[in-house]
């Protein structure tokens, strides 16, 4: 497990039962982009990605804040601070670049376990996140700075402007998104952490605590279905990665499979409220969550 005292959201997968056959997460990728029953990037990348994905169909230079409630933080596949988490946003937009800030803020405190005899107090899980992206025609080029703040003491051991790749609680991403739009539903993620806080194996074969960069990569597939007649968008997704990582799990396999579904519940006569429900599993991780959130 990577730790530091600003870092509170690598996890260590070492005791988890892993997926049984890596290989299986190839085959069942390609057998759903073939009958069209995958779905799209789930929780927060999914929020912004469509976000952006409206602004840019706009064309002209726009300012968006708001706000997401969310029953908890899950991130491909992954909750982070096991608490209902509010999420604001802020971003500029202009002609397929777009750039901002997103955040998830814990309602609670929450511990975590180190190993089979450790449990740490972690405090209320906080992040902040810069991201800037391009988009052209069906393709979205972004790279995040993802940021944990120190859960325990928000105002001190925070580092935030240490960039020293040995040293720095950030990570920088690169992905690349491809989204075929009505006329061809499915979306595609790759992703790769490429600087920072994604460290390789030691020598004892932990992820998170080696000396290199582990470029800890993932992929998703999805696919979108419209029920019009009552409103209602069905997202089926599958995710995972090719080899180990403190980030995701110890070896290559499925972390990120379910669905969710979306629906705006009229409010007035011009205001709909957005809301989501998302059963999200974790085959490597053997584990299930349900999640609620509304978006305002």
């Amino acid at each position: 497990m990577l730790m530091n005292c600003n870092e509170f959201y690598i996890y260590n997968f070492g005791s988890m039962s892993t997926f049984p056959n890596p290989r299986l997460f190839f085959i069942t990728a390609s057998i759903l982009c073939g009958f069209c029953v995958s779905n799209t990037l789930q929780a927060q990348d999914e929020m912004l990605r469509d976000e952006i994905g409206v602004e840019n169909r706009e064309g002209s230079a726009t300012i968006n804040f708001g706000a997401d409630l969310m029953s908890r933080y899950i991130w491909r596949g992954i909750d982070f601070g096991n608490s209902p988490a509010i999420q604001p946003n802020l971003d500029f937009s202009w002609k397929g670049l777009n750039i901002g800030f997103w955040g998830s803020y814990a309602f609670a405190k929450h511990s975590m376990m180190v190993n089979d005899t450790t449990v740490i107090e972690a405090g209320a899980y906080a992040e902040t996140d810069l991201f800037i992206s391009y988009t052209y025609q069906w393709f979205t080029l972004m790279v995040f700075d993802y940021f944990t703040v120190n859960g325990l003491n928000p105002n001190e051991g925070n580092r935030y402007f240490d960039f020293n790749n040995a040293t720095t609680g950030h990570t920088f991403e690169g992905c690349l998104s491809f989204d075929g739009g009505e006329k061809f539903p499915i979306e595609v993620l790759a992703s790769t952490l490429f600087y920072g806080d994604d460290k390789n194996q030691d020598s004892t074969g932990v992820y998170g605590s080696g000396a290199k960069n582990n470029f800890s990569t993932y992929f998703e597939l999805a696919y979108n279905i419209t029920l019009k007649k009552i409103g209602v968008e069905l997202k089926p997704f599958i995710g995972g990665i090719p080899f180990g990582s403190a980030w995701y799990g110890p070896s290559a396999g499925v972390t990120n499979l379910g669905l969710t579904a979306k629906k705006e519940i009229p409010v007035t006569k011009t205001y709909s409220l957005p809301v989501q429900v998302s059963l999200i599993t974790n085959p490597q991780a053997q584990s299930v969550f349900f999640v609620f959130g509304i978006s305002l």
